[in-house]
Formats: C-alpha cells, structure tokens, sequence
C-alpha cells in the first residue's frame, strides 16, 4: 500500500490496455476507484479481482462515452463521498482506420472525435468543479505522440490528440490559482487492443506495428501515471512522451 490509501481515482477506458493497467496500479496502492468503460462485464470482473487481491472499494460506470447524457446521469448519480475525486485519469480514447482523409468515413470520424475529445471536455467539466470545491485534485490527460505529430493515414485521430494536448494546457491556465495539477502523458507504440479496435478486428493487422520491437505496455504507461500523480504537491509534472527505445518519432521505428 502507498500514498493513495483512501484517495479516490476516476478512470475512465478502465475495461482494457492502459486504463485497465492503470486500475490496477492505483488499486495496489489503496485508492478506491471508479471505473468507467462500456463493456460492464469486463469492469465488474476487474472489480472483483481487485476487491479480492488488494481489498480494493471501488464503482463500476458501464457508460457509452459517446452518449453526454449517461455521462451526466452516471456521474451525477454518484454519491457524496464518491465525489471527492482525488485524481481523474482521462484514458478512454480511440483510433479507427488509416484511410486518407478524402476517403475517410464520417461516422467514424464522429466516433473518434466523441471518445477522445467530447468525452474527455464533458468528464471533466464535471469532476474539475468537485476539485475546485475541495481545493485538491490532479487530472492525468493520456495523449499521444499523435498529438506531436501527424502521420498519413491519421489526420483526425491526430487532430483529437492535438486537441487534447491543447486543452491540457488550456486546463493548467483555466486552474491557475488553485493547487489542482493538470498533466499530460504522451505514449508512443503501446501494445493494446487499440490497434485491433482501428483495424476493424483484424488481428494480423493489428500486430504489424508491433513486429521486430519491443513495445510499451501498458503497465509501462501506467507506472508513468502512478508517478506524476505522486510527486509533491508544489510539482506539476505537465507533460512526459513516452517511446519504446527503438522509436524515435511515430514514423521512425527500428525493427529487427
């Protein structure tokens, strides 16, 4: 157990990838959690293995984080003493397809931009005002490297990275004057079900990336969240990339 005993993290894509492994590091260390992902069955199991392996008291939202109106509901809903959100980790995100723009599909584009941008501005436009009222918080925003750069075949994924990437800093200005902490953390090629969920669930394809590399995990990202959420109050860690050694840029990747 470590310096969360007691705190309370949201998570936020708490069902798979970085948002699961970073559950079950905050659950290590004592937190109580709110778990939100669409997919309830995988969240009501992760609850119960952490109840059983760290006595971990948490909250599962099965929430569709394209729909505002059940983000509102769930987390007005919560509550009083599940309010007191310590740190919210805003993970859920999505990327679908690598066509060029000219032949992108709109809907998937709404998806893209609803997960990753929406969503995001709507959480934390109501957990930020709980923050406020308690003096206390810290928001952990997952970008990028898309969010750096801009790559063929990712036009708008890219642009949702940028756009969080803005809004991290325009949060750090907007809670000037308060002791909430606000920080970004930027990946590059991370192992998860991300790359089957952009590939339409072809798993071949979903793997190439990761071919001849050693990539992140998300136990890596994870460790990243864990440490800029415990620093000393009067640091704000504002933004780390985080690559695999043989990645340089989301471009340049050596493969044995």
């Amino acid at each position: 157990m470590g310096e969360f005993v007691g705190m309370t993290v949201l998570i936020t894509g708490a069902s798979s990838g970085i948002g699961l492994a970073t559950a079950r590091a905050f659950g290590r260390e004592g937190a109580r959690l709110i778990l939100i992902a669409r997919r309830e069955s995988r969240l009501k199991q992760l609850q119960d293995v952490l109840a059983s392996t760290h006595g971990t008291e948490s909250r599962v939202l099965p929430l569709d984080l394209r729909d505002r109106e059940a983000i509102l509901a769930g987390l007005e809903g919560l509550s009083d003493d599940w309010r007191g959100v310590d740190v919210l980790v805003n993970n859920a995100g999505l990327a679908l397809g690598v066509d060029p723009l000219h032949r992108g599909e709109p809907d998937e584009w709404d998806a893209v931009i609803d997960v990753n941008v929406k969503a995001l501005l709507i959480v934390s436009r109501t957990v930020i005002p709980w923050m406020v009222a308690r003096n206390r918080g810290h928001v952990v925003n997952l970008g990028s490297i898309a969010g750096r750069e801009t790559y063929p075949g990712g036009a708008v994924y890219c642009a949702t990275k940028h756009a969080v990437r803005s809004l991290t800093r325009g949060m750090k200005m907007d809670l000037q004057g308060t002791p909430i902490r606000v920080t970004s953390i930027d990946p590059g090629l991370v192992e998860t079900e991300f790359s089957v969920v952009r590939f339409r669930g072809d798993h071949d394809r979903a793997r190439a990336p990761y071919q001849g590399i050693q990539p992140l995990t998300g136990e890596d990202i994870a460790e990243a969240v864990i440490w800029a959420a415990s620093r000393p109050p009067h640091v704000n860690i504002m933004d780390m990339t985080i690559f695999p050694t043989s990645q340089a840029s989301s471009v340049h990747v050596h493969r044995d």
